[in-house]
């Protein structure tokens, strides 16, 4: 019987699972999948690991299934194709370790009830990470858990690069730089010594561009520097989020707009970014398909920011070896690469177009100074290694 991991990834109203055979060195993927809508109209999907589908459900417009009931459908429907697999773990996606959490965590009240005070720092996804974890906690005790955390990779960049130039009191209450997307990182910093062994030796910035983005420089594999710093809304523009914004707008909106703290959470975590730049969507497949000009307007001040970002990151790693797109947007939107590369041609970057149309991996033409990669990342792995570790 094979022993198997299963990794959670939980948002406000869907749950992503995978489940991998931990008595294979490589940590094959036997199944993945999600359910999503759990609150309006649940749909659940399930595929193996050659890409097959496995099982396909709907419940249908006004079903209200919840975390609850969505955890509990995934455990019937392990239960009833789980023929020859044991299941020994659960590992999770947890994007807030604050500061004490450094290091993967096995589950415990205390770990569960200090995760939940870090909510504020990321409430759009905090407490949905929370849920399975708590649920599968009084329904399995016995069953061990393990909580990755986004933060976690970049707890090593140096403290200029984590302080924010506040009183200390205010500091010492763990006001700080964190960075997130540290999983996806730390995964491409994993595989990148058997792609390009150069860039995992020197200098290299990854843009994990996807409805949430961001980029962070490494030299030689650790995190130095990263756009987003106190919370997951701050850096480049996302697909609802505004990125980097002055706080002087806070105050402005605060006391010109009449608008108080639940009221510009929303605005800046929901209402902004594409979304809100175009009026459109939150999905650049749907802007790069449109003709409005606000569409175009999105993209370019995305493609921008991404350039700007870019070059402030090459300056806190010294230079820059080479550049990786990964995550949804940076792996599959080929006009996004072309005008990113084309902005940083005074870094020393020259795009093949034709490598850029089919994907790469390499799409940086021979004359380049900077090696260019598409590299499909794999957060789920990632947290089922860590979990396997724990263990």
């Amino acid at each position: 019987m094979a022993d198997v991991i299963l990794v959670l990834n939980a948002g406000s109203s869907s749950i992503k699972f995978s489940a991998f055979d931990a008595s294979d060195d490589a940590l094959r993927l036997v199944l993945r999948g999600s359910i999503d809508g759990l609150y309006t109209s649940p749909a659940f999907r399930a595929i193996d690991g050659a890409g097959e589908e496995v099982e396909a459900k709907q419940w249908g417009e006004g079903t209200e299934l919840g975390h609850g009931g969505g955890i509990a459908y995934l455990a019937d429907f392990l239960r009833g194709h789980g023929e020859g697999h044991r299941l020994i773990a659960v590992g999770h996606r947890v994007v807030h370790g604050g500061v004490r959490f450094t290091q993967p965590a096995k589950i415990s009240a205390e770990v569960v009830a200090e995760l939940a005070s870090l909510s504020p720092l990321a409430p759009l996804h905090q407490p949905h990470n929370l849920k399975p974890i708590q649920i599968l906690a009084q329904q399995r005790p016995d069953l061990p858990q393990v909580a990755c955390f986004d933060t976690a990779f970049h707890s090593a960049q140096p403290e200029t690069a984590q302080a924010f130039a506040l009183p200390a009191e205010v500091t010492g209450r763990g006001v700080r730089r964190y960075g997130f997307h540290g999983l996806s990182y730390e995964y491409i910093a994993s595989v990148l010594p058997g792609v390009d062994a150069q860039a995992a030796a020197g200098r290299t910035v990854v843009a994990h561009l996807g409805n949430g983005s961001s980029m962070c420089a490494l030299v030689a594999g650790r995190s130095v520097a990263s756009t987003m710093g106190f919370t997951a809304v701050d850096g480049l523009p996302m697909g609802t989020r505004c990125g980097n914004l002055d706080p002087g707008v806070i105050l402005y909106l605060m006391d010109e707009l009449g608008m108080d703290a639940r009221a510009v959470e929303d605005l800046i975590y929901r209402k902004s970014g594409l979304l809100g730049v175009s009026g459109i969507s939150s999905d650049m497949r749907a802007l790069l398909a449109s003709d409005d000009p606000r569409a175009r307007f999105a993209i370019e001040l995305y493609a921008y920011r991404i350039g700007r970002e870019l070059g402030s990151l090459a300056a806190a790693a010294q230079g820059l070896d080479a550049l990786v797109f990964t995550a949804g947007v940076g792996e599959h939107a080929v006009p996004i690469r072309e005008q990113v590369c084309r902005q940083a041609a005074w870094l020393g970057v020259a795009l093949d177009a034709g490598a850029n149309a089919s994907g790469g991996p390499k799409i940086s033409a021979p004359s380049s100074k900077v090696a260019v990669w598409v590299i499909p990342t794999n957060e789920e792995l990632m947290i089922a290694r860590h979990t396997r570790a724990a263990l």
